[in-house]
């Protein structure tokens, strides 16, 4: 028993220190791998010179589209610098380098710009493809690892993205490459969008779904319950404005004398006055409201009014026209059920 008791227990420390060796063996690789590729991206600020202005400055005052090409993992990130172009004001297209030269090639329009990536410039398809745009007459951008390579010497102009290791043991899987390609392109986008005065609302006209784009395009207009305006009066009695909260169900109602916003009672003010009143029957609205209830424009961003909220600790909040007409109460579940949060 007890020999039986001894080898078990050896077997569970060794698979105990067999399992911190594993952990151990994880963290190693992965920060090996974040401190490789943050390296190479540090060094990449070297190759941000006059040529690299010179690049933004053609693409920028060019009339026509950027096409992005590559092949593998550069393709992909190709695919990627074409979203973030298009969704910041310049128009880019994506094509394929080994499906190019079987009729893709038919992308490129007179004037439009090239970009070709490649971590090493001498691929076979880099090689098949280059000679034909360069013969089409387009402009040619290399962004390339390998400032002697094929398409380096066939470009117009050369962006350099060089690395000293993949980020891969072996190193031959793209991956230290192919993020110092991908900064190199945010960096190009970054530039032309400023140069472009790209703000907010352009890109919530490019971003108009999802919740991306209801940040960038709900107003609190647009939460209003319809049909729900929840009101009392100054001299309305307690059971009046309990029924009033009761029925319209976004937590408050507004006081209001004639048109003029006067206060506003939550579900929060009644149960309040209910702990220090025995009998509320006698008291009206004009008793219980805040007097100086917050209150935002229905064009105002929905984004904006739940930030508003949000640093008043308020649930509700009232909403009116140019005219500072009473609108409506919004709550502040309707933002959240936006996720807007």
């Amino acid at each position: 028993m007890y020999q039986q008791y001894k080898y078990f227990r050896i077997t569970i420390v060794y698979k105990k220190k067999q399992k911190l060796s594993e952990l151990s063996r994880i963290i190693e690789i992965a920060k090996n791998t974040i401190s490789l590729e943050a390296e190479s991206v540090a060094l990449l600020a070297n190759n941000i010179n006059d040529d690299f202005v010179e690049i933004v400055n053609l693409i920028h005052n060019s009339n026509e589209r950027v096409i992005i090409t590559g092949i593998g993992k550069s393709g992909v990130i190709a695919m990627k610098i074409v979203a973030t172009m298009n969704s910041t004001g310049t128009p880019a297209v994506f094509m394929h380098a080994a499906e190019a030269i079987h009729g893709d090639l038919g992308i490129i329009q007179e004037n439009d710009l090239v970009i070709c990536i490649s971590k090493s410039g001498n691929s076979k398809e880099i090689k098949e493809l280059v000679p034909h745009i360069n013969r089409k007459g387009n402009i040619l951008i290399g962004m390339t690892g390998e400032k002697d390579s094929f398409l380096a010497k066939k470009s117009n102009y050369l962006l350099l993205t060089p690395v000293k290791k993949e980020a891969c043991p072996n190193d031959l899987a793209p991956t230290t490459s192919t993020t110092v390609q991908l900064v190199m392109g945010d960096a190009l986008a970054m530039c032309l969008l400023d140069l472009n005065d790209f703000k907010a609302n352009d890109f919530a006209q490019f971003h108009p779904g999802g919740a991306l784009g209801k940040k960038l395009h709900l107003t609190v207009g647009e939460l209003l319950p319809d049909n729900t305006k929840p009101t009392v009066r100054l001299d309305s009695r307690m059971k009046d404005v309990i029924f009033e909260i009761s029925e319209k169900r976004v937590g408050g109602a507004v006081v209001l004398d004639g048109n003029k916003i006067m206060g506003m009672i939550t579900d929060g003010d009644i149960r309040r006055i209910l702990e220090k009143h025995d009998d509320i029957g006698q008291l009206t609205a004009e008793d219980l409201m805040s007097k100086s209830p917050i209150s935002v424009n229905k064009e105002l961003l929905a984004v904006k009014a739940f930030e508003l909220m949000t640093n008043n600790k308020i649930s509700q909040i009232i909403v009116v026209n140019d005219n500072k007409s009473y609108e409506g109460i919004v709550h502040i579940l309707d933002f959240i059920k936006e996720g807007l949060n």
